[in-house]
């Protein structure tokens, strides 16, 4: 088998770059190892925590132990399915902060600022927030839709309201010129079904005569002569290749495309070494930079029974999805995170750097223990941790899950900055409007009040917000620790490009379902050898108060 282009990875990025290529006219094989996405859990947005937590879905990836997380091993679920993590994430869409880009140009990503990614936004979705009309920050004319839940319960604007009363900014759209602030949420949901990358990208793409998806076990980048030329697969039992006359684009994922560039010879020489393998381009920050947003879930237990716990079971679910599969409509066509907030956690911090989630029930994301019954909670955490992991090789062996180390909670800034969320959060949940809502609080509980106590929470309750990216950094060609070049380019190897959240040089703020989209729309671009978009001059809102300001 044999197209221009071979994209590895039906994911968010891989879905995108083979709409784009395809529409361009070039012919397009996409190899994914997961299969069909057809089915209730996966298009259910109310089913959420289902995918994530069945291995028909999941490739199943666990970190090591954690030494700064009383050694847990964090489940690392990323999407073997078309759509991949954007078939079984909680559809939650974010954008990103302006200066998380600004911040990407000035370390070495030259053309990625913000003014050359918002077009790239717009020209990915249409919204249908607000008054759903297009505006100098938002788009509607894409594949991917966008949309907002429809907050019928009163917990909701609860949240907002006290984040105004505590004094923080209200935002109608942290997508749009303003994210700091309480507001409404955006989730990547259509008609009350998950609009995953495969549902917005990939089955309009395979409609074409030139676009193919091979369901295939991808075990290395075929190199001749410093040139990618095609990828190693298994199916059906056998081992073949599938050539690519132009090109090969890995978007495997943060934990799968470090891996696969390694098996291909391209990483650390000394691992590469180590395990055997021949080197043909040392790329020492091949899986490193691993980066990540850890959370804890604040829960409250409530004074009214409005929260969905009084749908916790069998007859609740069963009329749920009922409701569901017959009309699109209810409380199954939610991802039931409906709104949210992002803010600064001092003065002298100059964008947000804390988000919530806010949902009005106490549980956890693998839908185990609904705590105490009727209860809210809100997921909190830092969004610029210093802490660094890494992605390795366990061995040779394509079939063995690599190592995963996040090395969460490493550097002694993190412990400060969650402290700083529990005990900020706590004054949200103390305004008058969650006065007739909060009984008391769940977890951490209110005997944990010290330094001490709330350290010991997270070192037993944070857990990943499941935001892997970095481990094939972008920068500068000279950069020893850059992977790929700001075309997206793999250093030292001809014909290969990274269009995953890979690439990422630093985590941006919030969910990473809508940038890692946007790598592959303006990858795709860079590929096709086109001009990219004209950048946008649209002026972002910033605190005029950040230097003196909490809020």
């Amino acid at each position: 088998m044999e197209a221009d282009y071979v994209v590895v990875g039906a994911g968010s990025g891989g879905c995108a770059m083979a709409y784009r290529l395809a529409e361009a006219g070039k012919s397009v094989i996409v190899i994914e190892h997961g299969g069909t996405d057809a089915g209730p859990f996966i298009q259910m947005p109310g089913a959420l925590s289902y995918p994530m937590n069945m291995s028909l879905y999941d490739w199943g990836f666990r970190s090591e132990p954690e030494p700064n997380l009383n050694n847990r091993q964090l489940a690392t679920p990323r999407g073997k399915v078309i759509g991949g993590s954007s078939s079984i994430n909680g559809m939650v869409f974010v954008r990103g902060h302006a200066k998380d880009f600004d911040h990407w140009a000035e370390a070495g990503a030259s053309g990625w600022s913000y003014a050359d990614v918002l077009p790239y936004y717009r020209r990915m979705e249409t919204w249908h927030g607000g008054n759903g009309a297009a505006s100098e920050f938002r788009g509607n004319s894409g594949p991917l839709h966008v949309s907002r839940g429809p907050r019928k319960n009163p917990l909701f604007h609860a949240f907002v309201e006290a984040g105004r009363q505590a004094g923080y900014e209200v935002t109608e759209d942290y997508n749009g010129e303003k994210q700091e602030g309480f507001g409404p949420f955006e989730a990547t949901i259509h008609k009350g079904q998950r609009w995953s990358a495969a549902n917005a990208y990939l089955k309009p793409a395979l409609k074409r005569e030139n676009c193919t998806l091979v369901r295939a076990f991808a075990r290395k980048v075929v190199i001749r002569e410093g040139r990618a030329v095609g990828v190693e697969v298994e199916r059906s039992g056998r081992v073949e290749v599938i050539t690519a006359r132009a090109e090969v684009v890995l978007a495997a994922s943060s934990i799968n495309t470090p891996k696969l560039l390694m098996l291909s010879g391209i990483g650390p020489a000394a691992h590469l070494a180590e395990h055997g393998i021949g080197v043909l381009a040392d790329r020492k920050g091949v899986g490193a930079n691993l980066q990540d947003h850890l959370e804890i879930y604040m829960q409250f237990a409530s004074k009214q029974p409005i929260t969905l716990y009084k749908y916790w079971n069998l007859w609740g679910k069963a009329f749920v999805g009922a409701q569901w599969l017959f009309t699109r409509t209810g409380l199954g066509a939610s991802n039931q995170f409906e709104s949210c907030a992002f803010i600064r956690s001092d003065k002298g911090v100059d964008y947000p750097d804390i988000q919530y989630h806010f949902l009005p029930i106490a549980v956890r994301y693998d839908g185990k223990a609904a705590a105490e019954g009727h209860g809210f909670q809100a997921h909190t955490g830092p969004m610029r941790s210093k802490s660094r992991g890494a992605v390795t090789l366990r061995s040779a062996d394509p079939r063995e899950a690599p190592v995963i180390r996040f090395n969460y909670m490493s550097h002694p800034d993190d412990w400060e900055e969650f402290r700083k969320c529990v005990r900020l959060t706590r004054e949200i949940f103390a305004q008058e409007a969650f006065e007739p809502f909060v009984k008391h609080e769940i977890q951490p509980g209110q005997g944990v009040e010290s330094d001490e106590k709330i350290d010991a929470f997270i070192r037993e309750h944070a857990e990943s917000a499941y935001h892997p990216c970095g481990t094939a950094k972008m920068g500068r060609r000279d950069d020893p620790m850059a992977v790929v070049d700001p075309e997206c380019r793999v250093i030292g190897i001809e014909g290969l490009r990274v269009a995953d959240s890979s690439i990422f040089p630093r985590i941006t703020n919030g969910n990473l379902n809508a940038p890692s989209i946007m790598v592959g729309e303006k990858a795709a671009d860079h590929v096709l050898g086109r001009g990219m978009l004209a950048p946008a001059n649209s002026e972002p809102w910033n605190s005029p108060r950040w230097k003196t300001a909490q809020r």
